[in-house]
């Protein structure tokens, strides 16, 4: 899925992010025929011969040692996210490969957290993103047009990344579209770099590169972060404009499970748009016209 090509995808992506006068290399006036580092280039800045780093790009090189690696990122500029993934890449066999078929469910003990927490939406994601418990808050913030039951049956199980991308309410939940797309594309290379032999993720990644051009463009790209917390804003077709932070916490012992959670800053509207929608409850968030949203077969307008 991520490798080997996907090594060689993210590499190169880097190289070309990099001028040479950002990391004091000297072109002499040579006209350059690539953006970017060149591959000798690189590897003079990592201590490797150019021979080694191109047999890495190729994919051809399962054996790179930390320190190899670590002064690779350091020569590309690599975020701490960025790094942890050059390492899945380069070396999948210790990457997170435990990604069972079967569908994951969420403990009873998170499940009876999230119900407790009537102020605050949260839900519980897989590493696929797959939504395996919301509470009712979670549910009408998010998708309020689907049925409050479906995380339960594996079969009809919703999965944000594949709302947010094919599902037309996403487009009017979110003002900020194009920020939330670079944040999900980038949490999901993170994932599929820890999970390489996972089927099912495989072919998540596949649909939205069919059926959504913003995707494929996005996911060439390569960006990777860990999207653990930060602020979301959002627009409510029941309770308008919110400006909401989220974390979200890894759930030990649950190969990749997370919690996430939504609050807003006391005293403001967004506490107070919160407050409305516990009261109006989980139902059907209905569009104009009387319709209620569901996900199309390509991808949101």
């Amino acid at each position: 899925m991520d490798t080997p090509a996907g090594l060689g995808d993210f590499l190169r992506t880097r190289r070309a992010a990099l001028r040479p006068e950002d990391v004091g290399v000297v072109s002499y006036g040579r006209t350059r025929r690539v953006p970017g580092l060149r591959r000798e280039e690189l590897a003079m800045l990592a201590g490797v011969s150019v021979a080694y780093y191109t047999r890495l790009e190729q994919g051809q090189s399962a054996n790179a040692s930390d320190e190899v690696l670590d002064a690779i990122a350091r020569a590309l500029r690599l975020s701490p996210d960025e790094h942890t993934h050059l390492r899945n890449l380069a070396r999948p066999g210790r990457a997170a490969r435990r990604a069972a078929d079967r569908p994951a469910t969420a403990g009873p003990g998170v499940r009876q957290l999230i119900a407790a927490m009537d102020a605050v939406p949260a839900l519980v994601l897989d590493h696929r993103f797959d939504v395996l418990a919301w509470n009712p808050l979670a549910h009408a913030l998010l998708a309020g047009h689907l049925d409050f039951g479906a995380p339960g049956r594996p079969e009809e199980r919703p999965n944000t990344q594949r709302l947010f991308f094919l599902d037309p309410h996403a487009h009017e939940l979110y003002p900020e579209w194009e920020k939330e797309a670079r944040r999900a594309v980038s949490a999901l290379r993170l994932a599929a770099g820890e999970h390489p032999e996972d089927r099912r993720l495989a072919e998540l990644i596949g649909e939205l590169t069919m059926r959504s051009p913003r995707f494929a463009a996005l996911w060439a790209r390569h960006p990777v972060r860990a999207c653990t917390s930060g602020v979301k804003s959002f627009q409510h077709p029941v309770v308008g404009s919110l400006d909401l932070s989220f974390e979200m916490l890894r759930l030990p012992g649950t190969d990749g499970q997370g919690l996430l959670a939504f609050s807003a800053e006391p005293g403001s509207g967004s506490e107070a748009a919160l407050r409305l929608l516990t009261a109006a409850g989980a139902r059907p968030a209905v569009r104009a016209g009387g319709a209620t949203a569901a996900i199309g077969t390509t991808e949101a307008p």
